[in-house]
């Protein structure tokens, strides 16, 4: 075979005597575990033959060949190619990544092959990149690719040099504290002393100084203490947000309790799990409780004391005790209690330097309790010194979030991705006071970072990445420039935090490489409560960090960008983030193929068409079944066994699933749903007026369904809080009207909804 050299102005290196179809594998391979394809099109040209040859080699990897494999099947391909003469000039071209890269005899005779690197596309980062890995780094990862073991899969050939591990082992952190490691009652207690007058805590008309939050907390730790409860046991908290609730949680750590926050919008199924599972006898309940709740527990009421603090000694407190427990999703169905010591929490609120909180400080807090962003709000807050800014109970609309932030004078505020982008997009005048906003538990779009910041300029924005298991943060990315690229890192570990990017085999990557991020460090969890099989399989040792250390594996795809930032890519398996919340699309795919009608099913996310994500079910009915009356069956399943973020937004039907060359499902070829066919219990009603006409193209348009009837309820259809205050405003902007944030909950109809703006010109 005869090459030639390509002339432009490029990267150009030697590769040495390699033979170029080995050359071309081991570039192959650089190119299908840095730029994360399966399949790499290699263009050929051969000039001078009669008529030229033009084409493309397509050259498959999905089933992990080794690398003498794949240099086989190289060879098989290019054997196919015109036979050139002397006259005939062969060009190898690899394209559809960042860049293209060429390999070529060098002009110089007896040196050997050259590699060739030209921009081919789009390329997004700083000129000379390839993906993330720079010009200037690629042929050291071809060269480490040629001198592999031929035997060895792609998955495991190591492109990591010494120098590669070093450079990311100093950029991966120590996972050393920044701060002494105390309790969270001896943080609280030790702002108290510092600023007993200050105002701790602010929820609506109540408002609480850091000495009368202590004085109640340690009324229900009394309570608590009479009840029965001792350290080491857990208590479930049942309420909505409120100054009650911030007094109920520190009343239970001075037990020496953990707290067990129960989201008051669970299905009573869900709930009840929980509680089984966490082995909680006492639950602390505002005055609205469920009567499922009222049987086989201690109830006690979550209120605010209203006379003297009772007698009570106090307990001692250790770092390592557990102080609370979060579920998550489980692949199995079975939902898993991440146990979570003061020592992670410490780790998270102390000292840093990237989301200092500080007695100037008024702390939004918003996420629900049963959320591990709550941990950061609260705790973070009441650890440094500022006001809590507790956000009323109900639901939660921009408009109705804008006026808070203006109203308490928030100086700090956390938010999930699909909440943030809605503010961005409708409410960017709102953080005009705020001097930090953090977001996360979703990729972020960094066009709505960048409208942000340029409208506030001396804002700081964290993007803050982090599994539950390694307590709420695990890396964060802060600056007050938003990067020019299409995506935001994730950034560096935060204090307390080691972090490594490993290979299949457990090796470092080298920068640009994907890799497993996996977390170490005074953050981690204990484990989940009561699995040890499944705390042994998600924590394992690890062996370059202190004797008994562990590392937590995330599932989350990263790699190392040029400036020792994280880019964060995906997930190992297929975990997707629901409204901020951790989902395992396999607890949905077992609930729906326990029903003896479905033959196979699939569960997987998609855009839901407000910068979030949903889930979308297709199901293999077998044979004999009414696919219709199967998908009301199972919707109305799901909806009793799991909370909304967890049910489907639309269940599919399909005579078989698309499978790929190894048998597995194609979940690339799966049809997207765009819009899909009504299918909801009740007869369909026809808009009747103008307003419900236009209500009902407006609902179309966002949920993606059609038709949408006039008696169907927005929240039934798909919709949630996020999606209602998208709404809401909208509405507002397009018909010149004043809607409150309850109005949609409190007329979810088309019908009703009209009736309320029929006095309005609506086109």
């Amino acid at each position: 075979m005869t090459t030639t050299v390509y002339s432009a102005p490029s990267d150009e290196v030697l590769l040495g005597r390699a033979e170029p179809v080995a050359a071309l594998a081991a570039l192959v391979l650089v190119v299908h575990r840095t730029a994360f394809r399966d399949v790499v099109r290699v263009g050929y040209r051969a000039t001078g033959a009669v008529p030229p040859a033009v084409g493309v080699l397509v050259v498959d990897v999905a089933d992990d060949p080794s690398l003498a494999e794949l240099t086989a099947r190289l060879e098989t391909a290019v054997a196919d190619l015109p036979e050139p003469d002397d006259d005939v000039l062969l060009e190898l071209e690899i394209t559809e990544t960042d860049f293209a890269y060429r390999l070529a005899e060098s002009a110089e005779p007896g040196a050997g092959l050259t590699l060739t690197v030209l921009p081919g596309g789009d390329a997004w980062l700083v000129p000379g990149q390839v993906g993330v890995v720079t010009a200037d780094r690629l042929p050291a990862l071809v060269r480490t690719a040629l001198a592999a073991d031929p035997g060895e899969r792609l998955s495991l050939v190591d492109l990591a040099s010494a120098e590669d591990r070093s450079l990311v082992a100093e950029w991966g952190g120590d996972g050393a504290a920044a701060a002494p490691v105390l309790s969270v009652p001896e943080l609280v207690e030790a702002q108290r002393a510092r600023t007993p007058d200050a105002v701790a805590v602010s929820a609506g008309p109540v408002s609480l100084s850091y000495r009368e939050l202590d004085m109640a907390a340690t009324a229900v730790a009394a309570m608590l203490a009479a009840a029965g409860v001792q350290p080491g046991h857990v208590v479930g908290l049942y309420g909505e947000r409120g100054a009650e609730l911030i007094v109920a949680l520190l009343g239970v750590l001075k037990t020496g309790a953990a707290y067990l926050a129960l989201d008051t919008e669970l299905p009573d199924a869900r709930l009840a799990v929980l509680l089984a599972d966490a082995g909680i006898d006492v639950v602390l309940v505002q005055e609205r409780s469920r009567d499922w709740l009222l049987a086989g527990h201690t109830l006690l009421p979550m209120k605010l004391p209203d006379g003297p603090v009772p007698a009570w000694q106090p307990v001692p407190v250790a770092p390592d005790d557990i102080a609370y427990i979060s579920y998550t999703s489980g692949s199995t169905g079975e939902p898993k209690g991440v146990a979570v010591p003061h020592r992670a929490i410490a780790r998270l609120v102390g000292r840093n330097d990237w989301a200092e909180v500080g007695p100037e400080d008024v702390v939004l807090q918003l996420a629900p309790v049963a959320f591990d962003a709550s941990t950061f709000e609260i705790w973070a807050c009441l650890a440094g010194g500022g006001r809590l800014a507790v956000f009323p109970a109900g639901p939660v609309a921009t408009d109705r979030l804008a006026g808070f932030l203006r109203d308490e004078r928030v100086t700090v505020a956390w938010l999930t991705a699909g909440l943030f982008h809605q503010m961005a997009a409708a409410q960017l005048p709102a953080f005009a006071g705020l001097r930090h906003v953090l977001a996360g538990g979703d990729v972020i779009q960094p066009d709505r970072v960048r409208r942000l910041l340029a409208k506030h300029p001396r804002l700081s924005f964290t993007n803050g990445y982090g599994p539950t298991e390694n307590t709420t943060f695990t890396a964060c990315w802060t600056s007050d420039q938003a990067p020019d690229g299409p995506s935001i890192p994730i950034g560096r570990p935060i204090a307390g935090t080691r972090v490594l990017v490993l290979d299949r085999a457990g090796r470092p990557v080298p920068p640009g490489v994907p890799g497993e991020l996996h977390a170490a460090g005074e953050g981690l969890a204990r484990g989940y409560h009561d699995r040890p099989a499944a705390t042994a399989q998600a924590f394992v040792p690890d062996p370059g960090g202190r004797t008994g250390g562990r590392l937590y594996r995330t599932g989350d795809l990263v790699r190392w960008l040029p400036d020792g930032t994280l880019d964060f890519l995906g997930r190992v398996d297929h975990q997707v983030k629901i409204n901020g919340f951790r989902v395992e699309p396999g607890a949905i795919e077992t609930a729906i193929a326990e029903d003896h009608r479905v033959r196979e099913t699939v569960v997987l996310a998609q855009p839901d068409g407000s910068g979030g994500k949903r889930l979308l079910a297709y199901v293999v009915p077998r044979e004999a079944c009414d696919p219709s009356a199967l998908v009301s069956s199972l919707q109305k399943d799901l909806r009793e066994r799991f909370p909304a973020y967890m049910v489907p937004w639309a269940l599919l039907t399909l005579p078989r699933l698309p499978l790929n060359r190894n048998g597995k499902v194609d979940r690339s070829a799966l049809p997207a749903a765009r819009r899909i066919s009504r299918d909801l219990p009740g007869a369909y009603v026809p808009p009747r007026s103008p307003p419900e006409s236009y209500l009902a193209q407006v609902w179309g348009e966002m949920l993606r369904i059609e038709p949408v009837g006039v008696e169907d309820d927005f929240f039934e259809l798909g919709g949630h809080s996020l999606m209602a205050g998208e709404l809401i405003t909208r509405l507002q902007e397009e018909l010149s009207v004043e809607l409150s944030a309850q109005t949609l909950y409190l007329r979810p109809t088309i019908a009703e909804l009209a009736e309320a703006l029929e006095q309005d010109s609506i086109p």
